[in-house]
C-alpha cells in the first residue's frame, strides 16, 4: 500500500474536518471534502521527529533558534529560489493571527485595504473586525481561467486611498498561481502608490507541473522592503493543528512595529512540537511532497473528467496549485442557497459554499481533494447519482 491510499478514521480525534460534520451539516451520513486539511498522514520523518521529542517528556518554554531559521531559509531559497535574511523571520501560531496583527499595527481605524475576490473568507474578517474597510478588485473569469483586472486594482486604489493590499498566493478558491509577469505588474501598481503588500502564501509549496510559485517579495530589493509574507509548512505536510507558520520581511522598521505588537498579544513563542514538526517536515519532506503534488494532480484530472463526462454540468476550474477544486456548478440553475442544499441534502457531500469566498462565487462550491482516492471515488460518485436524479 502506497503512502497516500490508507483510509484513516479520523472520528474520535477531535477532527473539525470530521467530528464537526453533524454540527455543520445535521447530517451524520455527509461526506466531509471541505475544511483545508488533509485525510493524510504526515511524513514519516515528522512523525518519528515527534514521536523523540515527545520521548523526552518535558514541554517547557520552548524557543525557535538560529538552525530553525536556518532551516527555513534553505527550504525557501531551494524550493523557491528566495534568499532570505534570518533576522527577516518572525513566528506566529497562524496566518490568520498573522493576519490580524499585522493590521492593527501598520494601518489605522478607517483605512482601505484591497483583496481579490472570490477569495478564502478569513480576508473580510480580519478587515472588518478592526474597523477597517474591505475594498474589493474581482477578479475576471472567462469560462477557463481567472485573471486579474489591473486597470480596476490601480483604480480602486486611487479612488479609495487603500493603505494595504493583501495578495492571495496561490490564489484560494480558484487555484490560481500568479505568473511572475502579473505579480511584477501588482508589485508595481503598489509601489508606486505606496500600497503595502500583505502576501498569503501558505500554499506555496503546493504547485502543478509546468507551474511555479514565485514569493513577490523576492521580484526585487523595493517590492521586498514593502512586502509582508506569512507562509507555513502546516498546508504543505498537514500540521494544521500545530499551530506553526512564520512571517517574513526586510524592512526593518516593520519588523520592529510586528515585534511589538505581537509580544504585547503574547504571540512570542511557538508550540514545542510545532517547532519539531516544522524542522523534521523541512529538512527530510521533499520527498513526500513531490508524491503527494503528482497525487493531486492525478485526482484533479479524475474529478474534472468524471463530472465532465457523468453530468456535464459541473466544471472543474483547472487548478495550478493548492489541493482545493473551484468547481462552477451554474449549469444546474439553482440559486445559491439551493445548490448548497443541494450538495448537503442529495449529494450528502460536504462542500465550502462559493458564497462565502464572496458574491463572485454564487453558483460555484470548493471540494477538498487531499484524501485517498476510495474517499474521492465516494465524493464523486454521491454527487453524480444526485445531477442525474435530476434529468
Amino acid at each position: 500500500m502506497g503512502r497516500f491510499d490508507e483510509v484513516i478514521e479520523r472520528k474520535g480525534t477531535k477532527s473539525v474536518k470530521w467530528d464537526m460534520v453533524d454540527h455543520f451539516y445535521q447530517d451524520p451520513e455527509v461526506l466531509p471534502m471541505w475544511v483545508a486539511d488533509m485525510d493524510f498522514k504526515t511524513p514519516a520523518p515528522v512523525t518519528e521527529a515527534l514521536t523523540e521529542r515527545v520521548r523526552h517528556g518535558i514541554f517547557g518554554y520552548t524557543v525557535p533558534d538560529d538552525n530553525t531559521k536556518r532551516i527555513i531559509t534553505d527550504w525557501l531559497s531551494k524550493r523557491h529560489g528566495w534568499d532570505v535574511e534570518q533576522d527577516w523571520i518572525r513566528y506566529s501560531p497562524g496566518v490568520i493571527p498573522s493576519l490580524h496583527m499585522i493590521i492593527q499595527s501598520l494601518t489605522e481605524v478607517g483605512d482601505h485595504i484591497l483583496i481579490q475576490t472570490p477569495v478564502y473568507p478569513p480576508f473580510y474578517t480580519v478587515i472588518k473586525d478592526h474597523g477597517r474597510h474591505v475594498v474589493k478588485n474581482s477578479l475576471i473569469f472567462n469560462e477557463e481561467r481567472y485573471h486579474i483586472d489591473f486597470d480596476d486594482f490601480e483604480e480602486k486604489i486611487k479612488e479609495n486611498d487603500v493603505k494595504m493590499f493583501i495578495l492571495c498566493n496561490p490564489h484560494n478558491p480558484v487555484g490560481r498561481v500568479w505568473t511572475k509577469e502579473e505579480l511584477n505588474k501588482i508589485a508595481d501598481i503598489c509601489n508606486r502608490h505606496e500600497v503595502l503588500i500583505v502576501s498569503d502564501e501558505i500554499h506555496a509549496d503546493l504547485v502543478f507541473k509546468d507551474h511555479t510559485h514565485v514569493p513577490i517579495a523576492s521580484l526585487d530589493h523595493h517590492t521586498s522592503q514593502n512586502t509582508i509574507t506569512c507562509m507555513s509548512p502546516t498546508k504543505t505536510f498537514n500540521l494544521a493543528g500545530m499551530q506553526v507558520s512564520y512571517v517574513v520581511t526586510a524592512d526593518k522598521k516593520v519588523r520592529e512595529v510586528l515585534d511589538k505588537q505581537f509580544n504585547n498579544q503574547g504571540m512570542f513563542l511557538l508550540n514545542t512540537l510545532g517547532i519539531t514538526a516544522l524542522e523534521a517536515a523541512y529538512q527530510h519532506g521533499e520527498e513526500w511532497l513531490e508524491d503527494l503534488t503528482d497525487l493531486l494532480e492525478s485526482h484533479y484530472y479524475y474529478v474534472s473528467d468524471r463530472l465532465h463526462k457523468e453530468t456535464d454540468k459541473i466544471k472543474v476550474i483547472p487548478p495550478e496549485g493548492t489541493y482545493l477544486l473551484w468547481l462552477d456548478c451554474r449549469e444546474l440553475n439553482f440559486e445559491q442557497k439551493e445548490l448548497k442544499r443541494f450538495m448537503q441534502k442529495e449529494a450528502k457531500v460536504g462542500l465550502n459554499d462559493g458564497a462565502s469566498f464572496g458574491e463572485e462565487g454564487n453558483g460555484f462550491m470548493r471540494l477538498n481533494i487531499a484524501a485517498p482516492k476510495p474517499i474521492i471515488e465516494d465524493g464523486v460518485d454521491r454527487i453524480v447519482r444526485a445531477v442525474n436524479r435530476l434529468q
